[in-house]
């Protein structure tokens, strides 16, 4: 019989008397594809944490090839074969692939001095030509584009002889042919025995790829089931410990609201091309299109964090100029970008400093002292609000969930008091219970007459959640649906008519 490639058994982990991980248990076979699932929070980022030796362990047992193995080190990982491909990679610009492949453990010539540029390049192109891939090893990874990048985090992991490679979200930011092609070098390393931990909330994905799950939940493992002969349905209730509310869908009738926001002959360069759109009080509309389409570019030039070549923005009814996002702001203007970790919070703070963010000046007793007191008593109305997670808001934001994660960039936005307001693919790398619980927020801000755009690149999302759909393509608006009318069909033609075939 087979024995496992790895086996974790009654493994614990605490972080300042929090314990993220409660005798969880793992196994990953010879040439097996392991879906690893659970909410965000539940264990599985620091389970694999403590296998890619990233963290200690605080007690249980780790086993590699059957014999006990201490991770004491991501070097020590890579040592007994484990590479881990994060879903923030983790490469440098201005090298090329191969020199970030082989970072640290260049071939040099005979004197140990030179580096050896040929040897280096040939190495990285067998790794690239083992895995069928057309990818020049001298190209700087700055010019490639994510699904490059993330091939070259792939060869990188293999180039330390990896038989068990951790990939976590690998397809959060790649489009349906990116996606199968990764899929076909996944395939092409499950038939070489190499054992592949696959972290994702993509239901549809591991129906694709996976041989087995194992759902975990509050840092335990809950079950590990075969994929083929289990049902989402099983596999969510799993996750969440709870069936999931339904959330039925309700479209206001806002055609006699004030619209808020009027957009005309909006331009930048390619990007945007003669959009123009209106947007009414208590309205979620819908941005749907490919990636590249521009929709994000949209809300940027909105928001002033790009500046636009042509056109007209008017809010309530007041036509105005916005150069920056603090004038965006000062308008009532929210944006909520799709990398939150970047754009939207400060990561290394904690909680109540995170949400008071873009409101500080007004916690400033006479412009010049912070008061405390008021600061830390609104974050907890916050917190409390929309039910974030976390042991107290003086907690540091990295340390919590994604969903926790945006419900305090959510947050930052309402405690502003932004009544137009722009999420950049809201439920992006969340959980399906975090992304009810999005959902639910969304549809109550709206009922509130919060006037609010969602930028996604799920169409179920888009349909859940929109009163109404505008689609893109190749910088044009190229159609606008009811939701009596939007459907996913409808969605996907309107999002690959090229502009030049529009009719008037």
């Amino acid at each position: 019989m087979t024995s496992p490639l790895i086996s974790i058994s009654n493994l614990s982990k605490a972080f300042a008397g929090v314990r993220a991980l409660d005798k969880a248990r793992f196994e990953l076979m010879p040439g097996e594809v392991h879906a690893l699932m659970g909410e965000n929070g539940a264990g599985k980022s620091t389970l694999m944490k403590v296998l890619s030796g990233i963290y200690p362990r605080d007690d249980g047992e780790v086993l590699v090839s059957g014999q006990p193995a201490d991770i004491g080190s991501p070097r020590a990982a890579q040592a007994l074969g484990i590479g881990i491909v994060h879903q923030e990679l983790n490469l440098m610009n201005h090298l090329s692939a191969a020199q970030n492949i082989f970072i640290g453990r260049e071939p040099r010539h005979r004197l140990g001095l030179v580096l050896d540029e040929h040897a280096l390049n040939a190495q990285a192109r067998a790794i690239f030509e083992r895995l069928n891939l057309q990818l020049d090893p001298r190209t700087l990874v700055g010019e490639l584009t994510v699904a490059k990048q993330q091939m070259v985090e792939i060869a990188k992991a293999l180039s330390f002889q990896s038989r068990v490679l951790i990939m976590d979200e690998p397809t959060a930011a790649l489009n349906n042919e990116e996606v199968a092609d990764l899929f076909r070098i996944i395939r092409q390393l499950r038939a070489e025995g190499v054992g592949i931990v696959y972290i994702s909330h993509k239901m549809d994905e591991l129906q694709q790829i996976a041989d087995r799950v194992t759902v975990m939940r509050d840092g335990q493992t809950i079950a590990t089931v075969p994929m083929a002969s289990t049902s989402v349905d099983s596999i969510i209730g799993m996750m969440v410990g709870r069936q999931l509310e339904a959330l039925e869908k309700h479209v206001p009738d806002t055609t006699g609201n004030e619209v808020v926001l009027q957009v005309r002959g909006l331009c930048r360069k390619a990007a945007i091309v003669d959009v123009g759109f209106e947007l009414r009080r208590g309205e979620i509309l819908g941005f749907a299109g490919l990636m590249g389409a521009g929709r994000t570019e949209v809300a940027r030039a909105i928001f002033g964090a790009d500046p636009i070549d042509a056109g007209e923005i008017h809010v309530r009814g007041q036509r105005v100029t916005i150069r920056s996002p603090q004038q965006a702001v000062a308008l009532g203007i929210g944006y909520l970008s799709e990398d939150r970790k970047h754009f939207g919070l400060a990561t290394g703070l904690d909680v109540e400093t995170n949400i008071a963010l873009s409101s500080m000046r007004s916690f400033a007793r006479g412009g010049i002292v912070l008061d405390q007191a008021a600061l830390r008593s609104t974050a907890q109305a916050y917190v409390r609000q929309l039910g974030i997670k976390t042991p107290s808001v003086q907690q540091q934001v990295r340390l919590l969930s994604g969903g926790n994660q945006q419900k305090i960039v959510i947050a930052k936005w309402l405690l502003r008091d932004c009544d137009i307001l722009f999420f950049d693919e809201p439920t992006r790398g969340i959980d399906v219970g975090a992304k009810a619980e999005i959902y639910k927020l969304l549809n109550a801000l709206a009922e509130q007459g919060k006037a609010i755009v969602v930028i996604s690149s799920e169409l179920p999302e888009v349909l859940r959640l929109s009163h109404r759909v505008l689609v893109m393509c190749e910088g044009c608006i190229t159609g606008e649906l009811s939701a009596a009318d939007a459907t996913q069909e409808r969605i996907m033609e309107l999002a690959t008519r090229r502009p030049t075939t529009l009719t008037n």
